[in-house]
């Protein structure tokens, strides 16, 4: 198999994640309930885990990172947890359904909601975010990169709206995590929420959110912390205070491992890469019949991400041709992504996304670029 769905999750994992993760799944008991070795090496791992993303992010300590199952339970913690009635939140049409549904929820129940428009390459107008702001609006919730287009958001622009008008910035860093830098606190980020099974190549089933200092969260679960068990409500201290109930040490674990693996390559080398290997996908698809390409032009401005449709097919046939014909895996569907679709005019059509890793060979992308050729050109022959 051809693997170009590491967007979706990554297939790859490096050694040093499954080493960890069989350490811990013989000899880990639950961090922070006692005081004997096994919990006590599950307490170990879960701080330096969370102290390596701090050390990632730039976050001003490890207690500001709590972890979650996925991007999408952050997303929902920050959303839930930080609006309600009357207030106003501005979004955009680039985001995944894990922050327009939690939203629309609250829509339902009196919040104010603006979506942003995005223009025919999936690019956002940033003088239409600064017009939308009210005098209830409460905070921008934006991606750091599109998961349809690959479009990455300009956060210096964001923040610098934010700042100006004193409003909370949500970065939801889905695509951008492990792959670009990311600084929380030069960004003006008050909220970074992320998956750890895409871009920082953990296993699935991990993910967390960055809270900076001052800024407080109403929980989403209550339950066990391990701290104050005699008090009626979840403690308030970070990070217990939104990690109710026993973690995923072991998924934890296997994080860890992938994040020595990104420490010592280097995310600016990966992320080089997987660009390099985007630039040749693109350049060996020119020309194929009946192709349009989605996003932004400027490849700087991009991760490595590109989708596409060939003609009038249906991007779910596409993606099964390419499957059974040449074993790419590829994504074609709406991608969660409802918003984008309508701005690029793929409401019924869909698109068919590849996305790149690091891992991938340049005749393994030649193949998949020579395959979505001779597809388009049997479907011109009919």
């Amino acid at each position: 198999m051809i693997y170009l769905d590491s967007a979706a999750t990554s297939l790859w994992h490096p050694k040093e994640a499954e080493e960890r993760m069989i350490q811990a799944l013989r000899g880990c008991g639950n961090a922070g309930r006692g005081a004997h070795d096994a919990t006590l090496d599950a307490g170990r791992i879960v701080f330096e885990t969370r102290m390596r993303l701090a050390e990632l992010f730039h976050a001003e300590s490890p207690e500001r990172i709590a972890f979650t199952c996925n991007d999408t339970e952050a997303l929902n913690t920050a959303i839930f947890g930080l609006f309600g009635p009357g207030d106003h939140v501005i979004t955009t049409v680039c985001e995944h359904n894990s922050v327009l549904r939690p939203l629309y929820a609250l829509e339902k129940q009196g919040l104010e909601l603006s979506v942003i428009p995005a223009d025919v390459s999936g690019r956002i107008n940033y003088d239409q975010m600064e017009a939308a702001v009210r005098k209830n609006t409460k905070a921008f919730v934006v991606t750091h990169a599109s998961n349809l287009t690959g479009n990455i958001t300009d956060l210096a622009r964001v923040c610098e709206i934010a700042e100006h008008h004193s409003l909370l910035l949500i970065v939801d860093a889905a695509q951008t995590a492990g792959i670009l830098p990311i600084d929380v606190q030069k960004s003006g980020i008050d909220v970074l929420c992320f998956s750890g099974h895409k871009g920082l190549l953990g296993p699935q089933g991990t993910g967390g959110i960055y809270v900076r200092p001052k800024l407080s969260i109403r929980p989403l679960k209550m339950g066990g912390s391990g701290i104050r068990s005699y008090e009626k409500e979840q403690p308030a201290a970070m990070p217990e205070h939104l990690e109710a109930g026993t973690l995923n040490v072991h998924g934890i674990a296997g994080l860890l491992g992938a994040l020595e693996y990104l420490e010592k390559t280097g995310i600016e080398m990966i992320y080089k890469r997987e660009r390099e290997l985007m630039h040749l996908f693109l350049e060996e698809i020119q020309g194929i019949p009946g192709l349009t390409l989605y996003g932004t032009d400027d490849l700087q401005q991009r991760v490595p991400t590109a989708a596409l449709n060939i003609g009038s097919c249906d991007s779910g046939y596409v993606s099964d041709w390419l499957y059974e014909n040449y074993g790419i895996a590829v994504r074609s569907g709406a991608h969660c992504a409802p918003l984008m679709h309508e701005a690029l005019g793929t409401r019924e059509q869909g698109a068919v996304r590849f996305s790149f890793s690091h891992v991938l060979t340049e005749e393994e992308v030649r193949i998949a670029a020579q395959a979505l050729r001779e597809f388009a050109e049997e479907e011109m022959q009919q």
